[in-house]
């Protein structure tokens, strides 16, 4: 399994899941571009020490993602606008989860290139889990 994060704003959420990918030995794709330097003490203040035992793999683009990606791994989408309910869909190791940006989401386009949208159902009246919640 492998956490991929499209464009994210905000680097405390992207440091809290590099952790999170080191601590279960989890590789981490990065989509560019970010809504922050990546060096920013708010990302290092959230990783601490874990970012020298995460695999990580920056992509400049969605596209440059897409040609380095392996093709036999199912590309799941979490997502606010998803078609299937997190309890009802079968994960299988090879999988790459997508977070979208925490401001946006991803565009229509990333939406038609993924092997499924899948929703964390949540109760009525909230909109959505921190990005960083959704990918744990």
């Amino acid at each position: 399994m492998r956490l991929a994060l499209f464009e994210p704003d905000i680097p405390q959420n992207t440091g809290a899941l590099l952790r999170l990918a080191a601590c279960f030995g989890v590789a981490v794709d990065l989509i560019e571009p970010f809504g922050f330097v990546f060096d920013d003490r708010r990302l290092r203040r959230a990783v601490l020490d874990y970012a020298a035992r995460v695999e990580i793999h920056r992509h400049r683009s969605w596209e440059a993602f897409l040609s380095a990606r392996d093709p036999n791994s199912r590309l799941v989408l979490l997502t606010t606008r998803g078609t299937m309910p997190l309890d009802r869909f079968s994960f299988i190791g090879s999988d790459t989860l997508l977070l979208g940006r925490e401001s946006a989401g991803v565009p229509d386009f990333v939406h038609t290139r993924v092997f499924a949208r899948v929703v964390i159902p949540l109760q009525a009246g909230n909109r959505s889990l921190n990005v960083a919640m959704a990918g744990a």
